[in-house]
């Protein structure tokens, strides 16, 4: 008994030289998390604050200047903002689902098959996630105009997801890729032997053992969907079909006239609260999902 008291004692030991040498990561990381709390507060409490409030320095004057949670109201009915938030959630969450519905079941083959285009089409992949956006938004752009569907609020939707999913493929396919080649073989072939076919040995045992991966494709893709701004600004010729940040820019613009900014920073607040709430209770699934796949 005091042998393994000792030896857990031992091993709780804090290894201070270790500790001093991790010091300056620690403290650039701690000096990141109070830059970035202090920005984000200063934003929030301005959307419960006033306008003259924030031209005088007060933001923080709970006291005096009470909570304003109008502000929130009056971004979500007057400034659009609830037209731009359900056209991202349209975009970002149809997309998400469609790009795991596309890239997982060609990872899958790409990491289990061996055929003759396996290795040039996983290349493929490789070079077109190092294509510039803008290289391909111009000539996509005089396509779609000569086939007039900017026209129509719904095909202008139906055409953002599916530009969305087409760009965000390769990215996608290899980052399941090297998560399913991590997972054991052992699987399919005790499903082989039960007399369980390729297809739904994949959908009923590969993918549900590939969820972390899957979750962190997803939220990846769902944030950069919703934060993607120039080919919105391109395609998105209306305020029926723009998402958040091509409607948070113009909205920024028109500041100019209004002179809103509690309303603004409101604004700001709803459009960021979804991304922020996903990451704050996805952490784990995130962190799993990089670290890598199921072995043994």
């Amino acid at each position: 008994m005091k042998t393994k008291k000792s030896e857990a004692t031992h091993r709780r030991r804090i290894n201070w030289r270790r500790e001093a040498r991790l010091l300056p990561g620690y403290s650039l990381i701690f000096i990141w998390v109070i830059f970035t709390f202090v920005l984000v507060g200063w934003v929030a409490a301005a959307s419960l604050s006033s306008t003259r409030a924030i031209y005088q320095g007060e933001v923080f004057s709970i006291a005096k200047n009470g909570l304003n949670f109008s502000n929130y109201i009056k971004a979500w009915n007057s400034q659009n903002v609830s037209v731009f938030f359900s056209n991202s959630l349209l975009y970002a969450s149809v997309s998400s689902v469609l790009l795991i519905l596309v890239a997982a079941p060609a990872a899958y083959v790409l990491s289990r098959f061996r055929f003759f285009l396996n290795h040039p089409i996983q290349n493929s992949f490789v070079a077109a996630m190092g294509v510039p956006v803008v290289m391909i938004i111009l000539p996509l752009f005089s396509v779609v105009t000569q086939m007039q569907l900017l026209k129509q609020p719904f095909t202008i939707r139906m055409l953002m997801i599916f530009l969305f999913i087409g760009i965000n493929v390769p990215y996608t396919t290899i980052f399941l890729l090297s998560f399913f080649s991590n997972i054991s073989r052992s699987y399919e072939e005790a499903a082989a032997i039960d007399g369980c076919p390729p297809m739904r040995t994949f959908w009923t045992i590969m993918f549900p053992l590939a969820q972390p991966g899957v979750i962190t494709v997803s939220i990846f893709n769902f944030i950069n969907i919703w934060n993607e701004y120039f080919m919105s600004l391109i395609f998105a010729n209306s305020d029926k079909t723009r998402p958040v940040a091509v409607g948070l820019y113009s909205m920024i613009n028109s500041m100019r006239y209004t002179g809103d900014w509690a309303g603004m920073f409101a604004s700001v607040m709803i459009l960021f609260l979804p991304t922020f709430v996903m990451y704050l209770f996805l952490s784990e699934k995130i962190i799993a999902g990089v670290t890598g796949g199921i072995k043994g």
